[in-house]
């Protein structure tokens, strides 16, 4: 906790930076396509649930702004690259390896992210997607339909 001040500049400063330099990478690489994560739970007040087309918090302040401001610089830096960007937004990731058996909502099982990862590589096109279990926050309608994302994904054991 004493340092969580640090850490949330220092994410949001690798969500900048680093997005850029994984974006020039990847147009140097003759790629056609990136994909990004993100995160479900940085949508402005209003209506729920949310859907992509809801705007970010652009206007929050103290450590949810950082965070926020990280997240828009990787997102827009995802979506204007010259090649398909995808951005996936992912609930609160919980399950085998993550250090969690349960998340708070919006909350996505780590292999139903996983498997939006994969179909985005197969089918993804242009655009942000919100993954996550279902819930009362965001709506997930566009990776299903599109994606064919299936929240109850487990990869067999």
């Amino acid at each position: 906790p004493a340092l969580m001040g640090e850490a949330i500049i220092a994410n949001a400063r690798v969500r900048d930076e680093g997005t850029r330099n994984l974006v020039d990478a990847a147009q140097s690489a003759g790629a056609r396509r990136l994909i990004a994560q993100s995160i479900a739970w940085v949508y402005a007040s209003g209506p729920e649930p949310h859907a992509e087309t809801d705007p970010l918090d652009s206007g929050a302040e103290g450590g949810r702004g950082i965070s926020v401001g990280g997240v828009i610089a990787l997102e827009r830096r995802v979506l204007e690259a010259p090649m398909t960007g995808i951005v996936l937004r992912y609930g609160h990731l919980y399950g085998p390896g993550t250090g969690a058996e349960t998340a708070a909502d919006p909350a996505v099982h780590v292999d139903a992210a996983a498997y939006a990862a994969l179909l985005s590589i197969e089918r993804g096109s242009q655009g942000a997607f919100n993954v996550a279990e279902p819930n009362g926050h965001i709506t997930t309608d566009k990776a299903v339909h599109e994606l064919g994302w299936r929240a109850d994904f487990r990869l067999a054991v």
